[in-house]
């Protein structure tokens, strides 16, 4: 079992003037429109989860879901009503605020949706500024910020500023920010949103690339359903500020907890989202034809061949052992089931 770097347990944020006192009335059931018509707006309503080491939990819902607000109170940008959050077994609601700067400086790593670069500054500058603020000297964080920059594949444009770079440049030089202290934990709020969707499509890639290499902890938020299957290990879909679903993207779009889950994955092209090992028979049979799949092939890359056979399809390992069996009727069943009308 992965060890657990982010746990929330019951976590609240209600603002308004009797935000507390309600929610202590309340003994945690907390409904949305009775509070709003006391004067308090529910953000965030008893969410319990955790985050492993490594794992990019993606948290999504539209406007007004919840999910800024929850991300606000994990790195306590804003203070939660209630529950508890721990950061590494650290219970962050306890922390004063020397420890809880020192937290942020040494573990954490955040990424906004607006870059809020420093004008003045060039690109280098603009990376090195954290460690500095640190107290790293500058021949050190200049060579850090130099490999940042590498790393986001913004070589030779190192001297430039701000205003001379591209939107997708710019979010660049944003994440190789927020990378260059070195975070355990990485929070990352819409930070492609404000891109055009070729650009923001290269820097999901670049960002599975960075992901790949340096297996930090990662809460990404986003509104975009797509984006979110591309991304993440497992989805918290929220919604009225309670998280309705968290689970793997094969699960959610197989699974829809929620009438409102299901309206997002209803859209979805399952055969580009789910691979093979989401929808094989897990008995491997002994009456298999001749081809073989990989069990981490995407399903749209070898649903034709499969079609075209009339014997089970063997399902392989990276080692090449068979570990299930597909039929050809269940690539059609996953791909036109439960399209609009939920079959």
């Amino acid at each position: 079992m992965s060890e657990t770097v982010i746990k929330c347990e019951s976590v609240y944020k209600i603002f308004g003037e009797n935000a507390k006192k309600m929610l202590e009335e309340s003994n945690g059931n907390v409904d949305a429109k009775s509070f709003q018509e006391k004067g308090c707006i529910v953000g965030v309503n008893n969410a319990s989860f955790e985050v492993a080491k490594g794992e990019m939990l993606v948290v999504m819902g539209l406007s007004g879901s919840g999910k800024s607000t929850l991300l606000r109170c994990i790195s306590r940008l804003t203070d939660a009503t209630g529950g508890k959050i721990f950061i590494e077994g650290q219970d962050l609601l306890e922390l004063n605020n020397k420890e809880l700067i020192e937290l942020r400086r040494n573990k954490m790593g955040m990424v906004f949706q607006s870059f809020a670069l420093l004008p003045h500054k060039t690109v280098v500058e603009n990376i090195a500024f954290p460690l500095q603020i640190k107290g790293t000297n500058t021949e050190e964080s200049i060579s850090r910020a130099m490999e940042m920059v590498k790393l986001v594949g913004l070589d030779g444009r190192e001297n430039y500023f701000p205003r001379e770079l591209s939107g997708g440049q710019q979010q660049r030089v944003g994440i190789a920010r927020s990378l260059a202290v070195e975070p355990d934990i990485w929070f990352l709020d819409e930070p492609f949103s404000a891109l055009d969707p070729l650009i923001r499509r290269e820097m999901q890639d670049e960002f599975l690339r960075l992901q790949e290499k340096l297996q930090k902890t990662i809460m990404f938020i986003t509104h975009d359903f797509d984006e979110a299957l591309k991304l993440a290990d497992r989805i918290a879909i929220m919604k009225d500020g309670i998280i309705e679903q968290l689970d793997t993207p094969a699960n959610i779009v197989l699974n829809p907890a929620t009438e409102y889950v299901r309206k997002f994955t209803e859209e979805v092209p399952r055969e580009k989202v789910l691979i093979i090992e989401d929808v094989m028979d897990a008995s491997s049979k002994n009456d298999l034809g001749d081809l073989k799949v990989s069990k981490d092939e995407i399903i749209e890359n070898v649903a034709e061949k499969i079609l075209t056979q009339e014997k089970l399809v063997g399902v392989v390992d990276s080692n090449n052992n068979i570990v299930g069996s597909i039929k050809p009727s269940k690539i059609i069943d996953t791909v036109f089931g439960g399209r609009k009308n939920g079959s």
